[in-house]
């Protein structure tokens, strides 16, 4: 078994990373991907490898001889790479291709080891390695039959979006016996060239392959291996999210990056807060049908999104402004404060990394729990000008009832403080009619503001929604005038627009996750060496009482053995905590599957 790498291209998306070196050299972690793609090649003892060179070809073979690989390494020479793709490159290749069986890889790639394992355990001779289709995916697609026959070769033209489930995107690493490369592929490739030139791409050959019916290649599945394939600098910046030396660094790196974890498949998020049981289908397809109107056409003004958000929340156009996420508003509220503010923590830092002059208010018991006596308390001792309220509070899920907040609200009113009540998670509250949205409420307490994260309530975080309200309408007006009058898109505005048809909608999926968080909870509890803390919001803190891991090495474990994502809270908690958020049920007991599996050794 020898192995093919063609590397000769010019990697052009990665900009002033290929200027003076080829794509292959390009660096994952400080690693050079050729360097690793050789390393792991050579632990499987080949009879030689092949390296197809172009664009700074000599400072790759130079590169190259000076590791430590104990496989021979031949080279062929593209000298036309800057004019032929990859059809050209294999074809230079051909007589070596023909000679023994060949493992043909491409050059910018980076997959865990295990892959090739896969492919040269397998048993059958000719093999294309194939994974499910996900969206950051580009290039070749192919459709299989249940025995692993590849049925066709989806070109761009005929792909549709409608039945990507049905779709394998070719990984580009492939298995060839010496009898398929002489027989079929070389002469294949030899017509092909002849008949369409050198400026086409290898895979095609072997789309006219499998219309052959006695064609005897076949695809191999990954079974939720790691690979990425790197063509432009974000390609590569996910590459080393993936592919970190430790498993605390990949950890690190997936909490940077604050979202976006659509592009990490099978990774399962329970770190960030949404609702799993809104919005409905009926919803979601009434949005997909105005796709093409909201994807081409402006969004209104400031004025209208806040006459949709009145409408909503039952308050008056010049008491409510809308926001590109709770988090512009935040920034818009605590640039306006001044003076001293009261800070609760733990709690979402947002607000608490907006604004400097803070008096800290912190829970001295495990559960990190506090009423509104206890605010009242401190800072009637600790004065202050504004205070910052989240209820429930995250990550504890403490919960203050709604009276005491109206206590809390008549005292700040006493004192002259000004009360910023953040209620994003307050619909998730066992307490019926808990929310201080309310027109009367406003207009009573001028110093109130209240602000809510459509995000989390309602299972929209892409649209970047959220509000804020109060009856200090000069102050509304101001902040207005902060924002951008575009500041929200499209498809958030529809939202808006749409919301009010679906709450009985809403109040039927908030029932289902009070039930699921409870059994979610009572489950938890029974798993030894975990405390669950008391919560009413739509995630679990709990304290990691196991003396043999800490809070760390436990989301090490089930990021790396489980590709399931938390959060840990050693840093805001001072102690082994760690938060879960609620999914649904299959994805819940998916995460207590694994707690069990390693608190019960």
């Amino acid at each position: 078994m020898q192995a093919i790498i063609l590397a000769a291209g010019m990697g052009k998306r990665l900009k002033n990373l290929t200027a003076n070196n080829t794509k292959c050299m390009v660096k994952v972690n400080g690693v050079p991907m050729i360097d690793r793609v050789l390393r792991q090649l050579d632990a499987h003892r080949l009879s030689r490898i092949i390296l197809v060179v172009g664009y700074e070809g000599e400072k790759l073979k130079a590169h190259v001889r000076s590791l430590p690989i104990f496989t021979p390494v031949d080279f062929v020479d593209n000298p036309i790479y800057d004019k032929t793709n990859n059809i050209y490159s294999l074809a230079l290749a051909k007589r070596q291709l023909c000679a023994e069986d060949t493992l043909l890889l491409e050059s910018d790639l980076i997959f865990e080891d295990s892959v090739l394992d896969l492919l040269l355990d397998d048993p059958r001779p000719n093999l294309a390695l194939v994974d499910k289709y996900e969206s950051w995916m580009d290039g070749t697609c192919v459709l299989l039959d249940e025995n692993d026959g590849i049925d066709s070769f989806v070109p761009k033209k005929s792909f549709r979006y409608d039945e990507i489930s049905r779709y394998y995107k070719t990984v580009n690493i492939y298995k060839f016996s010496k009898e398929f490369s002489q027989k079929q592929y070389v002469p294949f490739l030899n017509a092909y060239v002849k008949a369409l030139g050198e400026n086409e791409y290898y895979e095609q050959v072997l789309r006219v392959i499998t219309m052959l019916n006695h064609t005897t290649l076949r695809a191999k599945r990954l079974e939720g291996q790691r690979w990425y394939e790197i063509d432009d600098v974000q390609d590569l910046d996910i590459a080393e999210s993936i592919f970190t030396e430790s498993v605390s660094s990949r950890a690190e790196k997936l909490q940077g990056r604050y979202g976006g974890y659509w592009r990490y498949p099978g990774m399962l998020d329970f770190c960030y807060l949404v609702n799993p049981y809104f919005p409905p289908r009926r919803m979601m397809d009434e949005i997909k049908a105005s796709f093409e109107t909201l994807l081409t056409q402006y969004p209104s003004g400031m004025h209208i999104n806040s006459l949709l958000a009145a409408k909503d929340f039952g308050v008056a156009e010049q008491n409510i402004l809308v926001g590109n996420g709770a988090a512009e508003l935040i920034k818009a509220f605590m640039e306006r404060l001044s003076g001293k503010t009261g800070i609760i923590r733990p709690s979402f830092e947002e607000y608490g990394h907006r604004y400097a002059d803070q008096v800290e208010f912190r829970p001295e018991n495990p559960d990190f729990s506090y009423t509104a006596d206890d605010l009242m308390h401190f800072y009637d001792a600790h004065p202050v000008r504004s205070l910052i309220l989240i209820n429930p509070d995250n990550p504890s899920g403490n919960y203050i009832q709604k009276a005491d907040v109206l206590r809390l609200i008549r005292w700040s009113a006493e004192r002259g403080i000004t009360l910023l009540l953040d209620e994003s998670f307050v619909d998730f509250a066992d307490e019926e009619d808990s929310s201080l949205l309310d027109q009367t409420l406003l207009n009573q307490n001028p110093h109130l503001f209240v602000m809510k994260s459509i995000s989390k309530s309602y299972g929209v975080p892409g649209l970047r929604l959220g509000i804020l309200a109060s009856g200090d309408t000069e102050a509304i007006a101001a902040l207005k005038k902060d924002v951008s009058i575009w500041n929200i898109n499209s498809f958030a505005e529809f939202y808006l627009q749409i919301e009010e048809k679906y709450q009985q909608d809403y109040r039927n999926g908030m029932a289902l996750f009070r039930a699921e968080r409870a059994r979610f909870a009572a489950a938890l509890a029974r798993i030894p060496g975990l405390r669950v803390i008391p919560s009413q919001a739509n995630y679990l803190m709990v304290e990691l009482t196991n003396p043999k891991l800490t809070a760390k090495e436990l989301l090490a474990i089930l990021l790396s053995k489980y590709n399931l994502l938390v959060k840990e809270l050693t840093a805001k908690t001072g102690g082994q905590y760690l938060r879960f958020a609620v999914r649904d049920t299959a994805d819940n007991d998916r995460l207590l599957a694994a707690l069990r599996r390693e608190l019960a050794e």
